[in-house]
């Protein structure tokens, strides 16, 4: 794959990364369901070996299940993928997740999940919210500035090599740069979530932030693999099941979207889900997406995304596609 520089980093990474946020297991707040360790690993070796030289994790996916798992994953392998975590949510031994800026906060987490990893540096580390659950600010302890503060420090120590943020809008990457070079940003964007076109992908263009987007395929949604009856059987602790996405009326209307995007990828011998993901990365402020593989049969229906240059013809059919879905 072709690799491209991370904002105004030193990484250069392929378009396509491995998320890892499902392969945290079952029973959290956002699991998506019961996951076997072993498929996880072999998801994340199939995607190593097709080219894929980055994976994205988060320390409370899974309450740190998934950075363990990705750890087990990389250990003694030749050449070491880039490996981006998160902090900024932690949680108690019930499992209640809470938001926390405070820098003596940031600074455990990335004690730990160096830990968990296995590792003696974090690539990429990231900001996971710069607020929690629609609240304001002010509803956590700490500060973005205070955060970002102690990511420079820990920067400085050599524990992390890049600082970046998610989910964050332009007013607070704004408030980040004049504290700290950020390397990037990760934002949902997808087909069903286009609101950072307004103006957060802009400000990241204009200033050289890399963007790393995440949900690409809509949580699967988009992927060419959901029907119905799928949808209909996930487990209980799946958060879809929970997502106005994935229930009645807007359940319709996204899988006729998908019919149009497979239609349009039998001429690339592309899934809709490399449709869905190429979409996402023609955009000219996006560096790459994550993408997130529970078994080694999943990578072969993401990994050649990169590939799929879709057409002016491409583009219109599916803005008609969009467009019928919001009437």
């Amino acid at each position: 794959m072709k690799l491209q520089t991370l904002g105004q980093s030193n990484l250069r990474i392929t378009p396509i990364g491995i998320g890892a946020w499902a392969i945290g297991g079952g029973k959290w707040e956002f699991a998506w369901g019961a996951q076997d360790d072993s498929e996880s690993i072999a998801a994340i070796h199939a995607g190593l070996d097709r080219g894929i030289n980055w994976i994205d994790t988060a320390a409370v996916y899974g309450l740190g299940h998934s950075e363990t798992v990705v750890g087990r994953a990389v250990k003694g392998l030749r050449t070491r993928p880039y490996i981006f975590t998160k902090c900024s949510l932690v949680w108690d031994e019930s499992g209640n997740i809470s938001h926390n800026l405070q820098a003596a906060s940031i600074r455990r987490e990335a004690e730990a999940s160096l830990k968990r990893l296995d590792v003696d540096t974090i690539d990429l580390y990231q900001i996971h919210w710069p607020a929690w659950r629609g609240g304001p600010e002010s509803a956590s302890p700490g500060s973005i500035e205070e955060a970002v503060g102690a990511l420079a420090k820990l920067k400085t120590e050599g524990k992390i090599r890049n600082i970046g943020v998610s989910n964050f809008d332009a007013r607070q990457m704004q408030r980040v740069l004049q504290v700290a070079p950020v390397a990037s940003l990760q934002p949902p964007y997808s087909l069903l979530a286009t609101d950072v076109e307004s103006s957060i992908l802009p400000f990241a263009l204009e200033h050289k932030i890399g963007v790393i987007v995440y949900s690409p395929m809509a949580s699967g949604l988009l992927s060419g693999a959901m029907t119905s009856e799928r949808i209909a059987g996930l487990p209980e602790d799946d958060w879809r099941k929970r997502s106005p996405n994935f229930q009645e009326p807007l359940l319709s209307r996204n899988l006729q979207l998908v019919e149009r995007l497979r239609a349009i990828g039998q001429r690339y011998n592309a899934t809709p889900g490399e449709v869905a993901i190429a979409w996402t990365l023609r955009n000219p402020a996006v560096t790459g997406a994550i993408i997130g593989v529970r078994s080694a049969q999943q990578v072969n229906g993401i990994a050649d995304a990169a590939d799929v240059k879709l057409s002016a013809d491409d583009m219109l059919q599916i803005e008609q596609g969009l467009t019928r879905q919001a009437a």
